[in-house]
């Protein structure tokens, strides 16, 4: 079944925002929203709670889902445009929607060998990437497109039509965003301009390319190296050590799959990272940090981007 022209299905589409975002979409005495709502003729429910981590549920025909999208897209584009005019920054991030979506469809959405995400990617010219572990407490993985928001709306097209060829597989637990509990133990990065102590600063859209980097299955490059791709990082500058506290639940988040997290974090920060073993009866685990005060800071960045990315509270610092 193809998502063309006049077909009329109803669908419905999960995406889940940070609270930045959320107020984004939602505008002043939610303007913003109710526009969405009239114009595209979709559905747009965004889940109750104070936690700054939401789903936003998009129902309606495909063509009012595709029109849906495009506003959120476009709305994303003028906020980062905002942003960048009030900075130095010279390169514009893309524009970036993480999805909800059924484990049991995912892999008709890579496609065998990954043929079909490749041709999504080639087709609409937006970045895919499908989460490799499932989102806590569901059956359910993210799928991350950026790009232009004409690229992004095109992206969704492909993507619900090979939904729609590959219904969901069993029960479906859907991912319930969870207030962080006991409080803020561990200290959440900001997604906005990141001040490194001393003379370091990264600009925005190195912020994106680390957050996407902590969020999904992105390689980058070391930054530790005499040739960094981020400017201010250099391995030459005296070590210090960090220490961060970090409760026992989430740590697996931190290691990832056989150490590849933990080891991604090390390769791009350029930074020593240190896990204590548990001690009896503490809910907490002492994490090491050692490296240059840049490298640190991308290492505390990179984990804090993990944390959040478990846990519904982006803290305040």
């Amino acid at each position: 079944m193809a998502v063309d022209g006049g077909l009329n299905v109803t669908l419905t589409l999960r995406l889940l925002m940070h609270g930045k975002e959320v107020g984004s979409i939602i505008g002043k005495r939610g303007e913003t929203v109710k526009k969405m709502r009239e114009d595209s003729g979709a559905r747009i429910n965004i889940s109750e709670g104070s936690s700054p981590e939401r789903i936003v549920t998009i129902t309606g025909p495909t063509e009012g889902i595709f029109r849906a999208f495009s506003m959120i897209a476009e709305k994303f584009e003028e906020d980062i445009a905002s942003a960048m005019a009030n900075s130095n920054v010279s390169s514009k991030p893309p524009v970036t929607l993480r999805l909800v979506f059924p484990g049991s469809q995912c892999g008709s959405l890579i496609g065998k060998g990954g043929s079909k995400i490749k041709e999504i990617r080639e087709t609409t010219g937006a970045q895919v990437q499908v989460a490799g572990d499932m989102l806590p407490d569901s059956t359910e993985r993210a799928v991350t497109i950026s790009g232009a928001p004409q690229a992004i709306t095109e992206c969704v097209r492909h993507i619900c039509s090979v939904m729609l060829e590959s219904p969901p597989k069993g029960a479906t637990i859907p991912y319930r965003p969870k207030a962080m509990p006991g409080g803020n133990h561990a200290i959440l990065a900001q997604h906005s301009a990141f001040a490194i102590p001393g003379q370091y600063a990264f600009p925005h859209q190195d912020l994106t390319k680390l957050h996407q980097l902590a969020m999904q299955h992105i390689p980058l490059p070391s930054l530790g190296q005499s040739n960094p791709t981020f400017p201010g990082l250099d391995a030459s500058t005296p070590a210090s050590s960090q220490e961060l506290a970090i409760p026992n639940d989430f740590i697996g988040c931190i290691i990832g799959r056989q150490g590849s997290k933990i080891n991604e974090i090390r390769q791009v920060s350029g930074a020593h990272i240190k896990i204590a073993s548990a001690t009896d009866g503490s809910a907490m685990r002492q994490v090491t940090i050692t490296g240059s005060p840049a490298s640190i800071s991308v290492a505390q960045y990179l984990i804090n981007a993990r944390l959040s990315s478990m846990v519904t509270g982006l803290g305040v610092l």
